[in-house]
């Protein structure tokens, strides 16, 4: 019933976001995936990252022959593609295969598997759908947001960012200090961050196939549920970034051309005008949401899964601030948020028991706070940062420590029993 109820409300939100999206011209996250089963998919990469975690619930012999298959269809259109003189324009070359698996595994769920075996099989399937569908509905919502907000807070963000010291002007130099090299390492984990995020899967839904079950809590729940939440905060705080608003890419639109030479000045802020392209995806900082998940979920790895889970954090963090793609308090704000959204989850997963309310609900409140000050109180923070600085930093650092605390109370403790010696018999 309840995976039932969900699959309608998923379905019903992503035929309701095809219809507002062809209002604009646009073709619908269900146009874009459906045109994926034929033509060059533009997510090649993680429709194999989705066809591999759907692989969890398979024995190695089926993921062999999964793997085998969608190699096998990706040449056949490759071979197709070059004696038609198709030109691959525009998406990967690769990847139909792997939706063509994904989607021939829930046929084959429906038709050849029943009980257990079928409902796992279709979790499987509607894992790797569902994040393939994310990613197209958040195209979709993207360009939804930058055709209804036509006035920005970007000038309320900057001037709040005054009391961390307007960190992306700071970072925004030193990537383009460290030359190609860098800006390519950072570029490539920005954009990569959804693969990385399934491989932090793979290694948490490893036993799946052979437990028949999945665990009650674990990094893609995460996943989904920020990309649910987050981009509805987009239509209430809508913020382009400084690249834009201050920089090269918002064109005649931006303030000023001074990111990153030049901080802004400050003055009292005001809605701006931007255009009906560029998303308006700033608040919180989405990226450091899903790359603090991924690190969250690294610590039980091994070692070389907690270091990648740290880099990939760090790399995120560069890389967000030093394109100019968000500023600090964004951050501060994606941290929070993603810390209550995996509060929520966790405390879901464990039984909503006083403590775990409690802690989502703190969280929201400081996140709720946070998008307050930035919007009413902007120029009080940049006039007095060494007060408003390390209270945000304070205000993001009280939400950690009470998830670390409340998350360590529901770790189930091992606790040693000690064997008993025999007892010598008393003599009579």
């Amino acid at each position: 019933m309840l995976w039932a109820a969900a699959a309608v409300v998923t379905l019903g939100f992503l035929i309701a976001l095809e219809i507002a999206a062809r209002r604009y011209g646009l073709p619908g996250p269900i146009t874009t995936q459906a045109r994926e089963v034929i033509f060059p998919p533009k997510s090649g990469f993680l429709l194999y990252a989705s066809m591999a975690l759907m692989m969890v619930v398979l024995t190695w012999r089926q993921r062999a022959m999964a793997a085998a298959t969608a190699i096998g269809i990706d040449v056949t259109f490759l071979v197709l593609r070059w004696a038609l003189d198709i030109k691959v324009t525009e998406g990967h070359p690769f990847g139909n295969g792997a939706l063509w698996v994904v989607l021939g595994c829930a046929v084959m769920a429906v038709t050849r598997r029943t009980g257990r075996e079928r409902v796992l099989l279709l979790k499987g399937v509607g894992m790797a759908l569902l994040l393939v569908a994310g990613r197209k509905t958040g195209d979709a919502w993207l360009l939804i947001t930058a055709k209804t907000r036509p006035m920005v807070l970007d000038q309320y963000v900057a001037t709040a960012d005054h009391a961390l010291g307007m960190p992306s002007w700071l970072v925004g130099r030193l990537v383009r200090a460290s030359g190609t090299v860098g800006a390519h390492v950072l570029d490539y984990v920005y954009v990569q961050l959804a693969v990385f995020a399934v491989i932090i899967s793979l290694y948490q839904l490893r036993n799946v196939a052979t437990e028949r079950r999945f665990p009650s809590h674990h990094l893609v729940r995460t996943f989904l549920m920020i990309g649910l939440l987050g981009p509805g905060i987009y239509m209430l705080f809508p913020v382009v970034g400084p690249i834009f608003a201050y920089g090269p890419d918002g064109a005649q639109w931006a303030t000023a051309d001074i990111w990153p030479e030049t901080a802004p000045q400050l003055m009292a802020p005001q809605y701006m005008p931007f255009d009906e392209i560029t998303p308006r995806n700033c608040m919180p900082s989405l990226h450091t949401a899903w790359a603090t998940a991924i690190f969250i979920h690294s610590r039980k790895g091994p070692r070389i899964v907690r270091f990648a889970g740290t880099f990939w954090l760090m790399a995120t963090l560069g890389a967000t601030l030093g394109f100019g793609y968000h500023y600090g308090v964004d951050l501060v704000a994606g941290v929070v948020f993603v810390v209550t959204v995996e509060a929520a989850m966790r405390t879901h997963a464990h039984g909503w028991d006083h403590k775990g309310t409690k802690l989502v609900a703190y969280g929201a409140t400081i996140f709720a706070a946070l998008l307050l000050s930035y919007r009413f109180l902007p120029l009080e923070m940049a006039k007095y940062p060494w007060v408003s600085g390390p209270l945000l930093v304070l205000a993001m650092a009280s939400v950690i420590v009470a998830y670390m605390r409340t998350a360590k109370q529901w770790e189930p403790k091992a606790t040693a029993v000690r064997e008993q010696e025999p007892q010598p018999e008393l003599a009579v």
